[in-house]
């Protein structure tokens, strides 16, 4: 039996995962543990990736079967080694993850688990961290059952929604709720470390010292429950083990297989774990290698985490771009509860779209919040040539002829001074995109400030790393319009919407009315109900800057 639950409290880090308390030093005085200072900062990016995946390493994933006594699972688990942290989730069927203080307690559980009996299908006999756990007497078993608490794996509809917005009493409080909703939680954060754990004991076969990483919304703080998990086979750990081997008065090398390009070699390294995953990977499904891409992946989808993944191999300028966005994401509360509230209003709207296409993807979208948060007065976050000039060695990134560095010690950059609340931000940025000049201008990230577009894109958004490149080529001019339309509509309704009324007459108002789409909304009728005169009319479009309709053709240069 089991209990889903039904909502999350503002904040991540449920109950179930405890910090581990302070010990008691010889003299009764608690002590500190070591890494007290990391903890009372706010921790680096690689910080956070090397503990979670360090945590990842001892952590097994079991199916359970429908009625269950938790509390002895727990006690046979605990035989094996001390229980860090576990919950249970449903994913065809109940699954409970189980991280264990020591990896070595993984190892004393593998020894005592059994081969599956081979009835229909013969097993490939390859001995993962994957368990299925079953009772011998289930029917004696039953009055002993107790309910478990399931922890969410996707964010609530958006029509649930909208009934939630309804409870707050200010746009900052919706914004705060939406992320609250769509935000990964701890628990799926650590099974999306746990998938790439589960990869690297198969890449681990062929390359023993390769870790396999995730990059992108997983890690960057930006991730949506239900997104996809990216991930990279990352040989850097042991080129660097390599290179510090490399003294004395000679040298000693491993003979290689040569191939004439490096991506040939990743082509080879794809093919080779995408057949592996597909021959003896446990519940590794739909396995496809799309190896002639610009950037050669492995498209599959993990069924015991229910997880679709992409594997990719040493995507350096993937993983600086995810750390950039951590940093962002970090330094200001502000920034991730508007780009959560803008990403839910564009999928709303339809600009943008799970499958590719000419639509806005989602990181050009973020990479639009990002320069709007760069270009208030004073700004809230900083640009990317701030954040290099305040680089120490151990941050000069150089990634094929691209420079990538910038800070990573959060405790250097400065806390904004900006104070504006997340109402005027989320209005402005309509009103700042929905008369942005696209048809000239592109925005720079590097250095906070719209430039000449050096080709004719509809929407040009410079790469932050990657100079030559526009992140938002695939927009075309339709998309491009039809984003500008909904950004002034948008304005519209928050600069002139009645919301104390609007709360009266329980109506949708604020961040819930934009979640409506436009054509099913009221807002037609509510203009019309108002009875406005066409002086009122021409004096809002005034206040947008859209004297005339032909300015939305101009500014996205049709």
């Amino acid at each position: 039996m089991a209990l889903r639950a039904g909502g999350r409290a503002l904040r991540l880090l449920p109950g179930r995962l405890r910090a581990p308390a302070a010990r008691l030093g010889s003299g009764g005085a608690a002590e500190v543990p070591e890494d007290a200072e990391v903890n009372t900062r706010k921790k680096t990016f690689t910080e956070v990736q090397t503990e979670r995946l360090e945590q990842a390493e001892r952590t097994v994933l079991i199916k359970c079967p429908s009625r269950l006594n938790e509390k002895k699972l727990l006690q046979y688990l605990s035989s094996h080694g001390k229980i860090n942290s576990h919950f249970f989730f449903e994913n065809r069927g109940i699954h409970a993850l189980i991280e264990f203080s020591e990896k070595s307690s993984v190892a004393s559980l593998q020894d005592v688990v059994g081969i599956p009996k081979a009835v229909e299908h013969h097993v490939v006999p390859f001995k993962s961290r994957l368990f299925t756990f079953t009772l011998k007497n289930p029917v004696a078993k039953t009055a002993e059952e107790t309910p478990v608490h399931l922890s969410p794996q996707s964010h609530i509809p958006v029509n649930e929604l909208i009934q939630k917005l309804h409870q707050a009493d200010s746009i900052s409080s919706q914004m705060y709720i939406l992320l609250n909703e769509y935000q990964l939680t701890e628990e799926n954060i650590k099974l999306r470390f746990l998938a790439c754990s589960l990869v690297q004991d198969f890449a681990r076969a062929y390359f023993p010292d390769s870790t396999v990483k995730p990059f992108g919304s997983s890690v960057n703080t930006f991730g949506k429950l239900g997104c996809d998990v990216d991930m990279f086979l990352d040989f850097c750990d042991a080129q660097e083990h390599a290179t510090k081997l490399k003294k004395g008065p000679f040298e000693m090398e491993y003979q290689m297989k040569r191939l004439p390009s490096e991506r040939l070699a990743t082509q080879k390294i794809l093919s080779v774990i995408g057949d592996c995953l597909d021959n003896f990977g446990p519940g590794c499904m739909s396995i496809q290698k799309i190896l002639n891409a610009r950037c050669p992946l492995v498209k599959f989808a993990h069924q015991p985490t229910g997880f679709q993944c992409d594997l990719s191999v040493s995507n350096s300028i993937a993983i600086r771009s995810s750390e950039l966005l951590y940093i962002y994401g970090t330094l200001d509360p502000r920034v991730r509860a508007l780009v959560f509230s803008l990403r839910c209003w564009a999928r709303v709207h339809g600009l943008t779209n799970s499958v590719p296409g000419t639509w806005i993807t989602n990181f050009s979208l973020t990479m639009m919040v990002m320069f709007f948060l760069q270009k208030r007065s004073p700004p809230i976050i900083p640009t990317l040539d701030q954040l290099k000039e305040l680089a120490d060695e151990k941050d000069k990134h150089i990634i094929g002829g691209y420079d990538c560095s910038f800070v990573s010690d959060l405790s250097k950059i400065n806390p904004t001074k900006n104070t504006e609340t997340l109402d005027e931000l989320l209005c402005d940025f309509f009103e700042y995109f929905g008369n942005f000049d696209f048809r000239k201008n592109s925005l720079n990230l590097r250095r906070g400030k719209e430039v000449n577009k050096p080709e004719s894109s509809p929407l040009y958004i410079w790469n932050p790393f990657e100079q030559d490149l526009n992140i938002s080529k695939n927009v075309n001019q339709p998309q491009l319009e039809k984003f500008v339309a909904m950004a002034r509509e948008s304005a519209w309704i928050l600069q002139k919407e009645d919301r104390t009324q609007r709360m009266i007459n329980k109506e949708p108002w604020g961040l819930a009315a934009l979640l409506i789409p436009f054509g099913k909304s009221n807002t037609n009728k509510m203009r019309r109900t108002k009875g406005m005169g066409s002086e009122t009319i021409r004096s809002l479009l005034d206040s947008l800057k859209l004297s005339n309709a032909s300015n939305l053709q101009k500014a996205v240069g049709k």
